[in-house]
């Protein structure tokens, strides 16, 4: 598994699937993580890959420990899978 990057202000990674629907299977797991942190990544699918950026928007758009929870969450949601 590849690590988080820190680029941008943001954090960044991308998730590789077998398959888009193994991908799509990820998102909808993590969205249950997501919602009981309260704190939503920017991301986007494209076939078997999602890549996700964080950043805490309402402080600034700079990454805050909210991130690197949220990056630990789906790296846990990714191995799980």
């Amino acid at each position: 598994m590849s690590a988080w990057e820190l680029s941008d202000n943001q954090l960044k990674k991308t998730f590789e699937f077998k398959s888009f629907e193994a991908a799509m299977d990820f998102m909808q797991r993590a969205s249950r993580v997501i919602g009981e942190l309260d704190h939503h990544p920017e991301w986007t699918n494209v076939y078997n890959r999602v890549h996700v950026s964080l950043c805490t928007h309402d402080a600034g758009h700079v990454v805050t420990p909210k991130d690197y929870a949220l990056a630990e969450a789906l790296d846990n949601v990714f191995l799980d899978g």
